[in-house]
């Protein structure tokens, strides 16, 4: 077989265990990938990643923890890792009523999420819930948490914190997000 059959038949592969889920979180982590594709798979997800490009899709890669501050992850960080489809691009106002959420869930959520970023990754339930109150209908505010929560953009622990989860990592764009906040401001 050559390699370039080789190759074609690892991006198939690739491309179908990371379009349908088979665990409670959607996406696959670097080691399975390793075990089912060989430890090449970073340079078999380049290459998925250039078919996607067309699409307007790509293969993103969701550190645990930060990776090193080297210009390319070591193949233990790839490992741990989570890899996910997501657009590439982003979605005209149309294509955003097609997801199913109304604009103010959705400027809801940019607000929880922008709260968060801003105090370092972690803010009290509390506080977002009264930031909320002052933007939204007051019934809304706790519907909307929980979804947030359901969905993966936020998580909860213990103590009532709220912090950043897989979906927002895998999905959003941090720093534009601030970058357009703060540019709506002058």
């Amino acid at each position: 077989m050559k390699k370039k059959d080789i190759y074609a038949s690892k991006v198939k592969r690739a491309a179908h265990l990371l379009f349908f889920r088979r665990h409670r979180k959607p996406g696959v982590k670097g080691w399975e990938l390793r075990k089912r594709l060989g430890t090449d798979y970073p340079k078999v997800l380049t290459i998925l990643d250039s078919f996607l490009e067309k699409l307007d899709l790509q293969v993103k890669t969701v550190f645990e923890s930060e990776p090193s501050k080297e210009a390319k992850p070591s193949l233990e960080e790839l490992d741990k890792a989570r890899f996910y489809i997501t657009l590439r691009g982003g979605l005209t106002p149309k294509e955003t009523k097609m997801m199913g959420w109304r604009i103010d869930d959705i400027a809801g959520l940019a607000i929880t999420i922008s709260s968060i970023i801003s105090k370092k990754g972690k803010a009290p339930r509390d506080d977002v819930e009264q930031l909320l109150r002052d933007k939204l209908p007051g019934w809304r505010v706790d519907i909307n948490l929980d979804r947030y929560i359901r969905s993966g953009y936020i998580a909860e622990d213990e103590n009532r914190q709220l912090y950043l989860d897989w979906r927002t990592r895998a999905e959003i764009d941090e720093s534009a997000l601030v970058k357009l906040l703060l540019g709506s401001e002058s």
